[in-house]
């Protein structure tokens, strides 16, 4: 990589509803207990979402492209397999660890913080409102992905449980 690229803004990325659209396995999380392991196993077959990956794509124009994302660290390979066969822009990948089960608005907060530390986080692309209202409140500038399906099981499992 060339200084001038290193250099670049950062455009950050969530995966799961904002460029892979989850629906199709919701209905692991509806079951109780959720399996998670149905709903991580199922990821690779999820359709992109056009509007997102048409903004990762556009992004790199200016930016470098990056992903943050509560999947475990355990998905990488699967996850790496679908950005690269969905077309997005290569990038570095933020994963939660495998243990960790703290509300993604903390864990994708935290990475913020550190990324940020040495160079500029030009937006944050994601659709939890919590981590868009953590990350805003924080001085970044958000894009609230709004454009996949309601998924409120998912939504309390990021919160509550800390699994994506």
């Amino acid at each position: 990589m060339t200084e001038t690229q290193n250099r670049r803004p950062l455009a950050v990325f969530d995966i799961d509803n904002t460029l892979a659209d989850t629906a199709h396995r919701q209905h692991f999380l509806e079951r109780r207990p959720r399996d998670w392991s149905g709903f991580f196993g199922a990821a690779p077959a999820d359709p992109p979402l056009a509007r997102g990956i048409a903004l990762a794509v556009e992004s790199a124009a200016d930016c470098e492209v990056t992903y943050l994302t509560g999947r475990p660290e355990r998905c990488r390979a699967d996850t790496e397999d679908w950005l690269a066969r969905n077309g997005l822009p290569e990038g570095r990948l933020w994963m939660r660890g495998n243990q960790d089960r703290r509300p993604a608005r903390t864990t994708k907060l935290e990475v913020l913080r550190r990324i940020s530390r040495g160079r500029e986080v030009r937006m944050l692309v994601d659709d939890d409102e919590l981590v868009c209202g953590a990350a805003r409140a924080e001085g970044f500038r958000v894009v609230v992905a709004d454009w996949a399906g309601d998924a409120p099981e998912l939504k309390d499992a990021q919160e509550g449980e800390g699994r994506t």
